[in-house]
């Protein structure tokens, strides 16, 4: 079967192709021809989601999944948020993103954090079908470790003692929000024959 992911991030590509590319024949933005940049207006994780799939489809009438992921951080509201890529502004700086973060929480004795998946997945029809994935944990002091991207380096997931940046890409994939919510799309799709 073949399955569009609505990005072009190759950090992103690289955590979820394992997951689906034994059982679904992925197919990136650029595959399919899409070049320009989809919308994520929403306010929500969902709403950004969703209207990123809507959109390729509409478009390119393929079926097709998008998501949208946010840190989610207790001492701050819940900030970043849906915001999380632009925290520190709209040129999406990880680097930026991560010193601000961890400006904010300087001093702060609540440093728990999630991070949080949401897929929208548009099958042929047009049938929308929405899958979350969370994993909790905490943000440290400071960045640690080379790996992943985004706030990875100051995430580290509940149960261990490595941020996600520290962690090989197998366990990231295994117990992180991404691998999760694909997990739950892979699993459903099964489901579908």
């Amino acid at each position: 079967m073949i399955l569009c992911f609505a990005t072009n991030n190759a950090h992103k590509l690289d955590e979820v192709r394992p997951l689906l590319s034994s059982r679904f024949e992925l197919k990136t933005l650029a595959d399919i021809g899409c070049r320009e940049e989809l919308p994520e207006t929403g306010d929500t994780l969902a709403a950004n989601a969703r209207q990123k799939a809507r959109y390729v489809w509409e478009h390119y009438g393929v079926a097709c999944f998008a998501d949208d992921t946010g840190l989610e951080v207790a001492a701050l509201n819940g900030a970043p948020g849906v915001y999380s890529a632009r925290y520190a502004g709209p040129a999406r700086d990880s680097a930026a993103n991560t010193r601000k973060l961890l400006a904010e929480l300087a001093g702060h004795p609540d440093r728990t954090a999630r991070f949080r998946t949401v897929i929208a997945y548009i099958d042929a029809a047009g049938q929308e079908h929405l899958f979350d994935g969370i994993v909790p944990g905490r943000i440290v002091e400071e960045a640690r470790g080379t790996g992943g991207f985004g706030y990875d380096p100051v995430f580290r997931p509940e149960g261990y003692a490595e941020t996600f940046a520290e962690l090989p890409l197998t366990v990231k994939n295994r117990i992180g929000h991404r691998g999760r919510a694909v997990a739950a799309l892979a699993e459903w799709l099964a489901t579908r024959g």
